[in-house]
């Protein structure tokens, strides 16, 4: 009994080790490397939904987030390959799967700016493009670090103010 404890609480030490180093390795990627220059007077704020991770390349992966009304939003994607600025990614209304966005038909801007007239949940779905990636020893050669990077600020009064 004393011994399946022991190899118990070894297991759970090395697995919780192994997915903490998966972890670290791409963990803050999105905001080390799809930061981008703010005009002056700006004042995007960083959004908690934005997320990181090392994905096999040719990889599509989908992930949900919610926009607010009233809300302007500016979604970053970056990836570590030769790419570079060539990941694919598509913005969908997650209730009516409609497309909203997809930026190869914006000349592959890995940057969208946009404002919410309504509350409502969002799909960004990322395709992880092939290419060389920089040597790390924590990391298979055929991964890549994906950032998505959500910025988001209020809407500014338009038209006439009231008074």
């Amino acid at each position: 009994m004393y011994m399946k404890n022991i190899l118990t609480i070894i297991l759970a030490t090395f697995l919780s080790t192994a997915a903490f180093s998966q972890a670290s390795v791409c963990g803050q990627f999105h905001k080390k490397y799809c930061i981008l220059e703010t005009q002056k007077g700006e004042k995007w704020m960083y959004n908690a939904q934005s997320k990181s991770g090392l994905f096999n390349q040719g990889m599509v992966n989908r992930l949900r987030c919610v926009i607010y009304k009233g809300m302007d939003y500016r979604i970053t994607v970056c990836c570590e390959t030769v790419l570079g600025d060539k990941v694919t990614y598509k913005i969908f209304d997650a209730r009516t799967n409609e497309l909203l966005f997809d930026n190869t038909t914006a000349e592959d801007t890995q940057m969208f700016e946009f404002q919410s007239v309504s509350t409502r949940a969002l799909i960004i779905e990322v395709l992880v493009p092939t290419g060389a990636t920089e040597q790390d020893k924590h990391k298979a050669q055929d991964a890549a670090c994906v950032g998505l990077l959500i910025e988001h600020k209020v809407t500014d009064k338009q038209g006439f103010s009231q008074y």
